[in-house]
């Protein structure tokens, strides 16, 4: 099959491969890893000064040092740091790294400037999970709920299940399908019949159960217990670290699959590697914080300017770095009301992502009607 002409807006992801080559080579090398040090070294900075702020203000020097030691200084602030603030700054951290990975693989796997880690239906597959343990469902509910069990632990384990459905169900389509643009396609056509399900479950539900879901559905990364921060921080890092390994292979992609084959790319076993690790993140994420918006969008293209190259070898980790630092920022930003009040994680992450996503599609505007 001939591969398909690739729309001008791709030229947007590969702008900087055009004009100046993919790679990074010569005395560049420095100068952009010099760059990303600088990112890890804010990336630091800003999980210190988000666990230092909130209700309790703690020194910054002592939000250091128990980074380091596991004490405070003060007993009150090494148990509001160790039980609140770093679960909470943790689960921000990892989700937003996390996302920023899966969302420049997608980008680059499917060509598609616009594409997020959730292009494929795994967040429509783990609302569904979610619908029927928080809305029921009649017989269905209730036997879900009897696999999955109540409180948080059964939304948790329910959003795993139904993203792993939908994963299995999109890998089994990929074994007939070697366009990655129909695949794409079957995704996003899964994810309108799941969300139909799930609409269905939110139209008889209870005020209640329903107010229950739509306040999961805006995300959060309060309440996430340490022990299930380091299991996500685990699920999510072993992910991070198959997609890393794939730069090389992801750099010969920049080009098509066709030019990647001809480099030695094995262009299928990458792509499910790519996917099935892709959608582990994006379960792993929804299952513990909700359906996070935007950063999976936003977060590859601002490594991209910051960095400027579309070389993988340094933009998955720049990538990974600034999901950190707006991550951890929004979960800051969530806290900064008066009182006990906390802003949703999505009404945050929107307010950062769709200037970025505006900027995308007037970007690719200009650069499809050949401006410089």
């Amino acid at each position: 099959m001939t591969e398909p002409t690739r729309n001008p807006e791709t030229s947007l992801v590969h702008g900087h491969a055009a004009k100046t080559g993919a790679l990074v080579t010569g005395r560049r090398v420095w100068g952009v890893w010099v760059v990303v040090v600088g990112l890890a070294v804010v990336a630091v900075l800003v999980v210190a000064v988000a666990a230092a702020v909130g209700t309790a203000n703690i020194p910054v020097p002592a939000v250091i040092r128990f980074l380091f030691s596991g004490d405070a200084g003060d007993p009150g602030w090494t148990t509001l740091l160790d039980r609140v603030r770093m679960p909470r700054v943790g689960t921000a951290a990892a989700a937003g790294a996390g996302l920023a990975l899966a969302g420049l693989v997608m980008q680059t796997l499917f060509a598609n400037p616009l594409a997020d880690p959730y292009v494929l239906g795994i967040s429509s597959g783990a609302s569904l999970g979610v619908a029927l343990v928080t809305l029921g469902g009649g017989t269905l509910g209730a036997g879900f709920v009897a696999i999955t069990g109540t409180g948080r632990l059964g939304v948790v384990v329910a959003a795993a299940i139904g993203a792993l459905a939908v994963l299995l169900l999109i890998l089994l389509f990929g074994r007939w399908i070697s366009s990655v643009v129909s695949l794409l396609i079957i995704g996003v056509m899964v994810s309108s019949a799941v969300g139909a399900v799930t609409s269905l479950l939110l139209a008889f539900a209870e005020p209640a159960r329903l107010q229950q879901f739509i306040t999961w559905g805006l995300g959060s990364f309060s309440g996430v217990p340490r022990d299930d921060m380091i299991l996500m921080v685990i699920i999510i890092a072993a992910a991070g670290v198959i997609i890393l390994l794939l730069s090389q292979s992801l750099n010969a992609m920049l080009l098509g699959e066709r030019y990647a084959r001809t480099m030695g790319v094995r262009v299928r076993l990458v792509r499910y590697l790519a996917i099935t690790a892709t959608a582990v993140i994006a379960g792993t994420v929804t299952a513990y914080c909700g359906p996070i918006a935007f950063l999976g969008i936003a977060v590859p293209h601002l490594a991209r300017l910051v960095i400027g190259t579309s070389d993988h070898r340094v933009l998955l980790p720049a990538s990974l770095l600034i999901g950190v630092i707006i991550s951890v920022a929004c979960s800051m930003i969530t806290q900064l009301p008066p009182g006990d009040l906390v802003l949703p994680v999505n009404v945050v992450s929107a307010l950062v992502g769709v200037p970025v996503v505006l900027v995308v599609l007037l970007r690719s505007r200009r650069l499809s009607a050949g401006a410089v």
